[in-house]
Formats: C-alpha cells, structure tokens, sequence
C-alpha cells in the first residue's frame, strides 16, 4: 500500500513539482504499471518525458535468474515499452540496481546504450561489452531518497540540505570538469508532502542557476555523448 501511494497520490504530485518549474524528467518504469496504472505512465509520456527500462516489476532481480529468463526479461521489458512509446528506450536500470556478469552484455545485444546501475564515477564512462561498447551515466546511489529515507533514516531536512550541498560543490567544480549530479525521486517517498515541502526549496535552489547547468534526462547526455569524438570520453 505504501508503495502503491506513490502511483495514486506522489507520482501526481512530481508531475505538478516537474510543470511548475519546467523539469525534465526520466521514468524508471517497472513494465506493470502499463496495465496497473497506464493513465499515471501516459500522463508523464505525453509531456515528452524519457521512458527508462527497469525490468517489468521490482518483485524480481535479474540476479536471481538464469541466463535465458534475463534475457527475456530484458527483451520483454524493452518490447513492453515500445509497443506503448513508439519506440524502444536508450537507458536500463536493473530492478534493485541488480547485475549478472551477463546483464551488460545481454543489454546491448537488446540495443540498449547507456545503463546506470554502475555508481563508480561522476562522469558517463563507457563499458565494453561483447556486442559493442553501452554508457554508463550517473545515477545517485548515494544521495538517493530511498537509501536515505528508508534505510538510513535521514530526516527530511537533513536530506534536503545534503542535496543543496552535493549541487553547490559539484557547481563550483563543474568549472573545470562536466558533471552529472542526478536527482532521484521515489513518488512514493518525495511524492510524501512532507518531504516535497522541503525537496521543493532545493529544486528553487537549483533552478536560480539554469544559466550555468544543463537540466536534462540521460537518453539526452547519452546522445551528446555519443556525438564526441572517440576517445574524449574514456
């Protein structure tokens, strides 16, 4: 029931949060939802935002499953969310940011091009595959609500003020290195009033600094990432 909360209440709270202040957003949906709640889905897709593969439910891991069913669960995922979208997703995100030594491998030959369950730098780096070569962009692992709020405990405020933090450092180093710094949101944790009355001062925040950073969805960076020459992203 909490977690369906954010399907009927929170996720249309981030919507109104997203037109508000004119925020791009990417949706990590588990396949489900297209027949669970498919107004909620379509009501995200409508205003163009990026529609990110995440398994069909987060009730299995790909790590619990053999060769074959990953691969299926894969190509299903992706088919899902073509036959809905009109076209297939760019980016994967594993079910609970889970991996097989053959999820990379399967993802490309699926013509995925970027995943983010690798959270090992602040920059997109590529990963070798046997199919060719997939992105890794930055997801938050760390500052993510979910960690924070449910396994951490970490008070709203607290929360709030350490995101506000990790934007302002990460500006002030932007200028001499691009970053990624991403902002996750659970509409069952943010979409909490509570917590979006204080999450909504840090999106004020960093919107008073739109001159200086580039608010996008991944499938937007990998493009632009794809587009530089070889070698400038290692």
């Amino acid at each position: 029931a909490w977690r369906d909360y954010g399907n009927r209440v929170g996720a249309w709270r981030l919507l109104e949060l997203a037109e508000a202040y004119d925020l791009p957003y990417a949706l990590l949906v588990n396949t489900a939802l297209y027949d669970y709640c498919p107004q909620m889905v379509a009501a995200f897709s409508r205003r163009g935002d990026e529609v990110v593969g995440h398994g069909r439910t987060n009730a299995e891991r790909q790590v619990d499953l053999s060769h074959e069913n990953e691969k299926q669960l894969i190509q299903e995922a992706a088919d899902t969310i073509a036959r809905h979208e009109g076209k297939r997703p760019l980016g994967w995100l594993a079910p609970y940011i889970s991996q097989t030594h053959d999820s990379l491998d399967l993802l490309r030959e699926a013509g995925f091009r970027y995943m983010m369950d690798w959270p090992l730098d602040d920059q997109p780096v590529w990963f070798r595959t046997k199919h060719g070569p997939i992105l890794s962009i930055p997801y938050a692992h760390d500052l993510n609500d979910s960690l924070e709020s449910v396994s951490r405990r970490t008070p709203s405020q607290l929360y709030c003020e350490n995101l506000v933090d990790q934007f302002d450092e990460m500006l002030e180093e932007s200028a001499r290195r691009p970053l990624v710094m991403s902002l996750v949101l659970h509409s069952f944790i943010l979409g909490q009033p509570h917590r979006l009355r204080r999450f909504r001062k840090v999106i004020e925040h960093i919107v008073k600094h739109r001159g200086k950073v580039c608010l996008t969805r991944p499938g937007d960076i990998c493009r632009h990432i794809e587009s530089l020459p070889p070698g400038v992203v290692p």
